[in-house]
C-alpha cells in the first residue's frame, strides 16, 4: 500500500474510515432513531465515511419485514437526512440491511439476530466487529447486555462496542450498578456513553476558542470572570416523550449530562493535548471540584410550565399534556447555582439553567466578566455600558459574540456597548455535520474523547443527587411559571440576590 504524498498522514482534515462493522439499533422505530441516528447514517454513507464493508441491522417490537424497515428508514431519510438524497446511495446502504422483530426480553429475538449478524459476517466481511446502540429507555440497558452475553453476540469484548443513551442511571448509586452490569459484558474502552451535544462541532470549538487564542486564556479565571452563564432553553414541551419524561425531569434529561459537561469544557484547565485520555482526565478534574453554592434550598430552583403562549400559538400546562398525569411534580424546568473548588475559579459562580416551554431556542455558555475601575474612571461616561461578556452559541446561530464598549460618535466620551460576531454559517463554506454523524462515526472507529467516562458520569451524579434528594423532601409541586416565559420567578430570584441578572438571549 503507497501512500498519497501529497497528503500529511498527521492532517487532521484527511476523512477517517472505519474498519468494516455491523451496526445494530435496539428500538429502531423510536422517535431518536428516526429523527436522529438513521438519517446520521444515511448522510456518513453519503459523505463516503462508512467502510464498504458495513451492514444495519434494526431490533423492535413492530412485526415489520425487512422491506418495511428500508421503507420506514427511506422515510426518515428523506425527511430528516442533512445531505441531498442520492439514489445510488442509498441502494448501496439498503443492501446491507435487516431488521429483526422482536421482544428485548425474548432469547429468539437474539438468536435471529445472531444469525443476522452472521450473515453480515459472511456477505459484507464484517468480521464479528460488531456496535450496539441502545436506542431504548434506561431500564432496558442491563436487560439488553445481559441478552447480548448471554447469546454470545458480545462474547469477544475486543471488537463489540455498546452505545448507551444518556441519562446513565437515575442516580449516582443506579449509575455505578449499570456500570458493573456493563462491565460483565463489554471491556470498558467499548462502553460509549452517548451525549449528543459533545458531539456539537460548537461545543468542540469552545475548546479552540479558548486554547487557540492569547487574547482570552490569561482572561480564563476569577481575576477577570465576574461569573458565568450557561443556559439551555427549548421552546417545545414533551411532545411524544410524555412516558419517559414524566421519570426523569428536565435537571436529569439535561442538567445532569449536557450542562455539566458544557461546564466542565469551560471550566477545566489545559489538558496536556487534546487526545481523549488527556482531555477526558481534565474534565473529571474539573467536575471533581464543583460544588453547590450552598445549601440546596438556596442555590436550586425548579419549576414546571403552565398553560401560556408559544409565540402567537397558545399551548397547554405540563399537567395537561397527553400521558401527564394528574398532580405530577415532575421538573420542567432547573437552575442551579455551583462553584468551582479551584485556585482557577474560586469566587466565580456558575449559573446553569434549562426548561421547556422558554422563550426561545437557544443554548449558550456566557462568560461575563468584571468591572473594572478603569470603566469608570472620570472622563469616561459609562452609564449605558455593560460589563464586557463573552458568548458562545452553541445553538442554533452558531458562532461567538464579543460585547464590548465603543465611544459613541458625536458625543464627548460616551461608551455604550458594541458586539463583535462571529458566526459559522458566514465564516465557513462547510456546513456542521449532525452531532450524531460525528458521534456514530466516532463509535464505529472506536474513538472516544466525546464520550463521558465512568467518573465524569459519577461526579455528575454527585452534584445533581442531593438537590433531586432536596426537591423529593418537599414533597409539592414546583414553582409554576407560564409556558413562553423564561422561568419561575424564584430563578431571578437567584441571581438578583447577588446583585445579578439572568441573560435574555
Amino acid at each position: 500500500m503507497t501512500c498519497n504524498p501529497l497528503v500529511d498522514p498527521a492532517d487532521q482534515r484527511v476523512p477517517r474510515i472505519p474498519p468494516p462493522c455491523a451496526l445494530t439499533i435496539f428500538g429502531v422505530t423510536g422517535d431518536l432513531a428516526r429523527r436522529k441516528v438513521l438519517p446520521a447514517i444515511y448522510d456518513l454513507a453519503n459523505r463516503g465515511l462508512l467502510p464498504a464493508g458495513f451492514s444495519l441491522t434494526g431490533v423492535a417490537r413492530s412485526p415489520w419485514t425487512t422491506q418495511q424497515f428500508i421503507n420506514q428508514a427511506h422515510a426518515a431519510v428523506t425527511s430528516g437526512a442533512r445531505t441531498p438524497f442520492r439514489q445510488r446511495v442509498w441502494e448501496q446502504l439498503t443492501a446491507s440491511m435487516a431488521y429483526v422483530s422482536g421482544d428485548i426480553a425474548d432469547p429468539s429475538t437474539y438468536a435471529e439476530l445472531r444469525q443476522a449478524l452472521e450473515r453480515s459476517d459472511r456477505d459484507f466481511g464484517t468480521g464479528a466487529n460488531r456496535a450496539f446502540y441502545l436506542s431504548m429507555p434506561p431500564s432496558t440497558f442491563a436487560p439488553i447486555c445481559g441478552h447480548l452475553a448471554s447469546s454470545g453476540l458480545a462474547q469477544d469484548s475486543t471488537a463489540a462496542k455498546v452505545v448507551i443513551e444518556k441519562p446513565f442511571g437515575h442516580d449516582l448509586a443506579s449509575a455505578r450498578a449499570l456500570d458493573a452490569t456493563l462491565a460483565q459484558v463489554f471491556d470498558p474502552s467499548a462502553i460509549f456513553r452517548i451525549d449528543h451535544y459533545l458531539g456539537k462541532e460548537t461545543v468542540r470549538g469552545m475548546l479552540a476558542t479558548r486554547f487557540a487564542n492569547q487574547v482570552f486564556e490569561p482572561l480564563w479565571s476569577h481575576e477577570y470572570v465576574d461569573h458565568v452563564q450557561i443556559t439551555m432553553a427549548e421552546e417545545m414541551g414533551v411532545g411524544s416523550r410524555a412516558s419517559y419524561y414524566d421519570q426523569i425531569g428536565a435537571t436529569r434529561d439535561v442538567m445532569q449530562n449536557h450542562l455539566l459537561q458544557l461546564l466542565a469544557i469551560t471550566a477545566m484547565e489545559g489538558p496536556g493535548s487534546f487526545g481523549a485520555a488527556d482531555l477526558r482526565r481534565a474534565k473529571e478534574n474539573a467536575l471533581a471540584a464543583v460544588r453547590l453554592a450552598g445549601q440546596a434550598n438556596d442555590c436550586a430552583v425548579r419549576g414546571q410550565y403552565t398553560a401560556g403562549w408559544q409565540g402567537n400559538i397558545a399551548v397547554p400546562g405540563y399537567l395537561d399534556e397527553p400521558g401527564i398525569p394528574g398532580g405530577s411534580t415532575t421538573d420542567t424546568f432547573g437552575a442551579l447555582k455551583l462553584e468551582i473548588a479551584t485556585d482557577r475559579w474560586q469566587g466565580t459562580p456558575f449559573y446553569l439553567r434549562t426548561g421547556k416551554r422558554l422563550g426561545r431556542r437557544v443554548t449558550e455558555v456566557a462568560i461575563q466578566f468584571s468591572r473594572t475601575a478603569d470603566q469608570v474612571r472620570a472622563g469616561l461616561e459609562t452609564r449605558y455600558m455593560g460589563a464586557n461578556a463573552l458568548v458562545i452559541r452553541i445553538q442554533p446561530d452558531e458562532g461567538i459574540t464579543l460585547r464590548v464598549g465603543a465611544k459613541v460618535p458625536q458625543t464627548d466620551m460616551e461608551v455604550r456597548d458594541v458586539t463583535m460576531d462571529f458566526s459559522y454559517g458566514h465564516a465557513f463554506t462547510e456546513s456542521l455535520p449532525d452531532a450524531y454523524e460525528r458521534l456514530i462515526l466516532d463509535v464505529l472507529l472506536s474513538y472516544d474523547p466525546l464520550f463521558p467516562g465512568a467518573r465524569e458520569v459519577d461526579e455528575s451524579w454527585r452534584v445533581i443527587d442531593p438537590v433531586e434528594q432536596h426537591w423529593a423532601s418537599l414533597g409539592g409541586p414546583p414553582d409554576p411559571y407560564a409556558a413562553g416565559t423564561w422561568g419561575p420567578a424564584a430563578a431571578d430570584g437567584l441571581l438578583r440576590r447577588d446583585g445579578r441578572e439572568w441573560r435574555r438571549p
